[in-house]
């Protein structure tokens, strides 16, 4: 399969195209990328990819920002970081991505563990997991017949630790490879509408 893989330069998006290197083509994107760059909070940056790569198989999002901060001291700016940068971005890779998918192909987007076990500090994060997981579950309903969409929820990667280990007191997190899989698994399966839990 020809695989768009945006957020390719991250620790996640490394372990998912290692995953998926061996048997597919993979079309690595990310905002600091040379050959495809993007950026998925810009609809005609995402345009402009597509235009780039022409129809693909399936599209894989490990990207998007959010905020961390105590809700008593947050602004609705930093609130909307989230919204526009991790929930938008992916959103908008979508709508646009499903007019660049060839038949049967797939999208797969990522949430996280803070939808359903938030932690201080991450109310902005826990909403827009919770809401791209909505999201993905009223698509898979839409999209046209064939096509597919799925989404995956990781705790926090252990790779990651030493930057938001602080925000996850006794988690120990879940290595980046084992994450991976569930890529593979929403790629190479059959399945839509789905929330790939990868939580211990």
């Amino acid at each position: 399969m020809k695989i768009l893989l945006i957020g390719a330069t991250g620790t996640l998006g490394k372990a998912v195209a290692e995953r998926l290197g061996s048997a597919h083509d993979i079309l690595p994107a990310s905002r600091h990328d040379a050959h495809l760059p993007v950026d998925i909070t810009d609809t005609a940056s995402l345009h402009a990819l597509f235009e780039r790569t022409g129809n693909v198989d399936a599209i894989v999002a490990t990207t998007g920002s959010l905020h961390f901060g105590p809700i008593q001291t947050m602004t609705a700016g930093q609130f909307h970081i989230g919204l526009m940068d991790k929930l938008m971005g992916q959103i908008n890779l979508a709508l646009i991505g499903q007019h660049y998918l060839s038949e049967r192909g797939s999208i797969t987007l990522t949430g996280g563990v803070l939808s359903h076990d938030p932690i201080a500090g991450g109310v902005n994060a826990s909403t827009v997991n919770a809401a791209l997981e909505g999201f993905v579950r009223g698509a898979a309903v839409d999209l046209a017949p064939g096509l597919r969409i799925n989404l995956v929820s990781p705790t926090v990667i252990r790779e990651s630790l030493p930057a938001y280990g602080p925000f996850f007191p006794g988690n120990d997190g879940v290595p980046a490879e084992r994450a991976a899989g569930a890529y593979v698994k929403s790629i190479e399966g059959a399945q839509t509408g789905q929330i790939y839990t990868v939580w211990q």
